[in-house]
């Protein structure tokens, strides 16, 4: 499938915004990773898609740099405030859960980088010592990737900051890709 029949469907799925970038244009920013130690979404060290258990950040950024392109998914949502976890989560589950479904439709092998952490499992067989039930459809979050959602969205064209009572999640499909040498 071509990227302008990509942008098509996932617009067609209700995706407020869709857009085409090189991985190599995006700017992974290390110094965000300490920001995950703090947990504030209380995926840390309990899910094999978070830190420090998904990998280093250069580990995470070489995953993506493996595919040529990135298709990245905006939504939109009426939430007052963007720390009230209560609404935000729901969001976003439906938001990772709208991309796998684009995923799935579009059929394009790649790899999902989420708005949120991993979340197929009620609870992260990682906490009782388990191997990853999904391993094959797991997914990590903008934030275990380190990437700079805010420049990915500049260089998009994609609103970032959406205004009062409005929060975006971002999501993005790595696909094509590199040949090996």
């Amino acid at each position: 499938m071509r990227e302008e029949e990509l942008i098509r469907l996932a617009e067609e799925m209700g995706f407020a915004a869709a857009a085409a970038v090189d991985t190599g244009d995006i700017v992974f920013q290390p110094s965000f990773r300490p920001l995950c130690a703090e947990n504030v979404c209380g995926k840390y060290g309990v899910n094999y898609a978070c830190p420090p258990d998904c990998g280093t950040v250069e580990e995470m950024a070489d995953r993506v740099r493996r595919y040529r392109r990135g298709l990245v998914l905006q939504t939109m949502w009426d939430i007052e405030d963007p720390m009230d976890e209560a609404a935000t989560k729901p969001a976003k589950r439906r938001h990772n859960r709208m991309t796998r479904e684009f995923i799935k439709r579009a059929g394009v092998p790649g790899l999902m980088v989420g708005a949120g952490g991993c979340d197929l499992c009620p609870e992260c067989a990682i906490v009782r010592g388990e191997p990853c039930r999904f391993p094959g459809e797991m997914f990590s979050c903008m934030s275990a990737y380190c990437i700079f959602v805010k420049k990915l969205c500049e260089s998009c064209g994609m609103d970032y900051d959406c205004g009062p009572g409005v929060v975006a999640f971002f999501s993005m499909l790595c696909f094509d890709p590199e040949e090996e040498a």
